[in-house]
């Protein structure tokens, strides 16, 4: 079951209310959502970082310790791997991508979510896609892709395929979770990193044909 966010006074912003005074609601009642037990072992909830304006959204699984403390998604050893990622690509996470996960608040041990805590947060996943609008979706390892796509299959499957979502026109494609990554050295050719490498390349390239199309 999807739980609604509870007083949402989103709606009675006014009209000129930018995307981030709406994200910044939406984040409040993250931060005080009770509605799992996850939230008996938060530090704070993860909401998210990065530029709300950005036409490229970027789900992983939920917080883990160095996110719990900080309450940035993203920024411990698989954090930092994928802000390099990102940059291998000239995508600079504070300001060419909006970065969040399915959950918000830190799993014990750094475990995946089960499925009723990810139905219970997912209300405020689905706010924050409804109101970034983005074009393009990365889903940061398997969590992610089955939480927005309900895709249950291997993710090295469907790895680097462009998915059509509820959200609009937005496009969604699984890429493999960073901490997945930390697990192997080698770059060569049918290598993990290789494979992120050639996803990346392609998120480029669909950037680079959206900002062409703007521009013309």
């Amino acid at each position: 079951m999807v739980v609604s966010p509870t007083n949402a006074p989103v709606d009675s912003l006014p009209e000129t209310a930018s995307k981030q005074d709406c994200l910044d609601v939406i984040a409040q009642q993250a931060a005080q959502c009770s509605q799992c037990d996850l939230h008996t072992g938060r530090t704070q909830s993860v909401f998210s970082d990065g530029n709300p304006e950005a036409p490229l959204m970027l789900i992983g699984e939920g917080p883990g310790q160095h996110e719990d403390e900080s309450g940035i998604p993203f920024v411990g050893r698989a954090g930092q791997l994928l802000t390099q990622i990102l940059a291998s690509v000239d995508i600079d996470r504070k300001t060419d991508i909006y970065i969040c996960n399915i959950v918000k608040c830190r799993p014990p041990q750094n475990r995946a979510p089960v499925p009723e805590e990810m139905a219970r947060c997912f209300s405020f996943l689905e706010e924050q896609i409804r109101i970034v609008q983005p074009k393009y979706i990365l889903l940061a390892g398997a969590t992610a892709m089955k939480g927005v796509l309900g895709i249950k299959t291997g993710i090295t499957k469907v790895r680097g395929q462009w998915f059509d979502t509820p959200y609009g026109n937005a496009k969604a494609m699984p890429i493999f979770h960073p901490s997945y990554l930390l697990r192997y050295g080698s770059k060569e050719k049918f290598t993990p990193k290789w494979f992120m490498w050639q996803d990346m390349k392609e998120v480029r390239q669909v950037l680079d044909e959206l900002n062409s199309a703007s521009n013309a």
